[in-house]
């Protein structure tokens, strides 16, 4: 980023977080986090409708089979690989999706790519000996490549695609699973496996009047081809001569509008906050990449990129980029010797602002019109959002068809017309919600999207409904043979590379059954003392965030501005976003051990 780093003298700490206050005020608004529930509203339910894929009508499936697997996604398809390894032969993996992929399968929309380098975030490169085209993938060639570690561990012939599971039950005289489906099918199963995914749930904002628009409307994890014509990578030819209207610019948003300012007679980017955007860097995978690899190689780079976001000190930095720099940076500020707590706090402010200040810069540097950069600048502390990472998003709105409409409050209201802010209308012909996900933190039985019912009639909703409880965010007692794999709010540890996370509880799971299949184990539960003892080692290293997150512009990662609200039993094994690499030598240990502490175990009769 250009320009000169500002210094201790330019910072004054009373007047930025004034400024930052007066920013936040904006946007805490009564019902800022109001959303539609899509599984019940009758006009915009349609809004989950798969347009990738078409509907293929079946015949009940009834069936009997070792593991079924919910969400055929990252989580999913390396929970079922891992599984092949262990020897289990006969595995359903059950989606709403038309195919594999998970939020890789429904965000097709252009320009979609992801911001974790693809050399740590594609997972299984070495299993697959597979080489990523670009440091930063795109949507499609990630999907293909889910799709290939699918069908190398044989998962796609016995998945069930367009199925929603409707109610998961545990027979207790049978030792079993019973799943049952919105197409009618009923599947009995050993061990039950919730790879149901962080960000699966589209968030659709409660706006007076949507119903009323008369032109094109949807989701960006729903793109409409058939409108705006064109793919992924193609010219969106059915838009040019359309007005559009973009609302939302998070990681989807930013990622739509260069395609959309080529395509769009007129795009309006309705802004509610706008994102701290680093830069990228993207470039194609130089051809001597692979030389020299040794076996290891992608788990020691994962390894390289947390511990570097986790503030730990290495030779060096493999990864190289706004994460490694700025993230890690502001989430990891140095403390030196004899330094108070009130002068390490000052230290951490002043290092925030000029990592801020540098992304501002940016902006005047990409964007010429001044009332559109000063529009688009972040004023809040970098890890008060998600950080995004684009080299296309601000030169693209010095496009003379492009005009940012910034609404901190939100959209007052839609007519049939389009969006009205500040009691202007705008008239389009197309409004596309860029709007994102439902948290990473959303409970795992909302995420899971059915009734799971455990021993006695129990459902997960209601034994978590006070805050989770689980042996390591990955079995909960009362559901016996259940794992879940790990995730943010669940009593496991959070990366920025999702991947890293799912790779473990993947190589867990499949650990896990294959120790319980050797030791003749037919059913498994979690007991009351061990389940006791892991939520309370995260209670007690629960960190309340209020006194610094209080003052965060409202996002998805401090409750939309009421951190306040966060429950400790929802935290991570260590304090922040946990101790990964911790956690993952408990795991390990726990296996190696073999003894299967802290579960109580039902072993099959010899004639069984």
């Amino acid at each position: 980023m250009s320009g000169p780093k500002p210094t201790a003298a330019s910072y004054d700490p009373e007047v930025v977080r004034a400024k930052y206050l007066a920013e936040r005020d904006k946007r805490l608004v009564p019902d800022r986090a109001a959303i539609r529930d899509l599984q019940t509203d009758e006009h915009f339910a349609r809004y989950r409708d798969d347009p990738h894929t078409p509907f293929i009508e079946r015949n009940p499936v009834i069936d009997d089979v070792d593991v079924v697997i919910v969400g055929g996604g990252i989580a999913g398809v390396l929970a079922g690989a891992h599984l092949r390894k262990a020897g289990i032969e006969r595995i359903r993996i059950v989606d709403q999706a038309g195919g594999i992929g998970g939020t890789w399968y429904w965000n097709q929309y252009p320009g979609v790519m992801c911001d974790i380098e693809s050399y740590t975030y594609m997972p299984m490169l070495e299993e697959l000996d597979y080489i990523p085209t670009r440091r930063y993938a795109f949507g499609e060639e990630i999907r293909g490549h889910l799709e290939a570690v699918a069908e190398r561990f044989d998962l796609v012939e016995d998945a069930l695609f367009h199925t929603g599971v409707t109610r998961a039950e545990w027979q207790e005289d049978a030792a079993r699973w019973r799943i049952h489906t919105d197409r009618g099918d009923e599947v009995g199963c050993r061990w039950y496996v919730l790879a149901v995914g962080i960000l699966n749930l589209m968030k659709l904002p409660t706006i007076s009047g949507m119903q009323e628009f008369a032109g094109t409307s949807f989701h960006t994890a729903r793109w409409d081809y058939g409108y705006t014509g064109g793919g992924p990578n193609q010219p969106l030819t059915g838009l040019n001569d359309k007005v559009v209207a973009l609302f939302g610019t998070g990681a989807s948003g930013i990622q739509a509008v260069p395609p959309l300012a080529e395509s769009a007679k007129r795009l309006y980017v309705f802004q509610r906050t706008p994102s701290a955007i680093g830069e990228r860097g993207n470039r194609p995978t130089e051809p001597d990449f692979a030389e020299g690899l040794e076996p290891g190689w992608q788990r020691a780079r994962m390894d390289n990129f947390q511990g570097i976001i986790m503030g730990k000190s290495v030779q060096v930095d493999l990864v190289d980029d706004g994460w490694t720099h700025d993230y890690a940076l502001t989430h990891n500020v140095p403390r030196a010797e004899g330094m108070t707590i009130e002068e390490y706090m000052r230290s951490a402010e002043e290092v925030d602002f000029e990592v801020m200040e540098a992304h501002r810069r940016r902006v005047d540097d990409l964007v010429a019109d001044p009332a559109t950069a000063e529009m688009v600048k972040p004023y809040y502390r970098y890890l008060c959002k998600r950080p995004c990472f684009h080299d296309e998003y601000l030169p693209a709105l010095n496009s003379p068809n492009v005009t940012v409409i910034d609404c901190p409050a939100g959209i007052e209201e839609i007519t049939e017309h389009g969006p009205v802010v500040d009691g202007q209308q705008y008239e389009v012909d197309c409004i596309i919600y860029g709007t994102g996900f439902e948290a990473e933190v959303t409970p795992l039985f909302r995420r899971a999207g059915h009734e799971i019912v455990g021993r006695g009639g129990v459902k997960l909703g209601d034994k978590w409904a006070d805050g989770a409880a689980s042996l390591f965010g990955m079995m909960s007692r009362g559901f016996p043979n259940m794992f879940a794999m790990p995730a943010p709010g669940q009593q496991a540890v959070v990366t920025v590379n999702y991947t890293q996370l799912a790779v473990l509880g993947a190589e867990f799971i499949g650990n896990a059954v294959r120790l319980l299949e050797q030791q003749g184990v037919e059913v498994f539960d979690v007991s009351a003392e061990a389940e006791e003892a892991w939520t309370q080692k995260i209670v007690d290293s629960f960190v309340d965030p209020s006194a610094v997150m209080s003052a965060c512009t409202p996002s998805r990662l401090n409750n939309e501005g009421h951190p306040e609200t966060m429950n400790p039993r929802n935290g991570n094994y260590g304090r922040g976003l946990g101790d990964w690499f911790s956690y993952r030598e408990l795991l390990e240990q726990w296996l190696e051990a073999g003894s299967l502490e802290g579960l109580e175990l039902k072993v099959r009769s010899a004639t069984s």
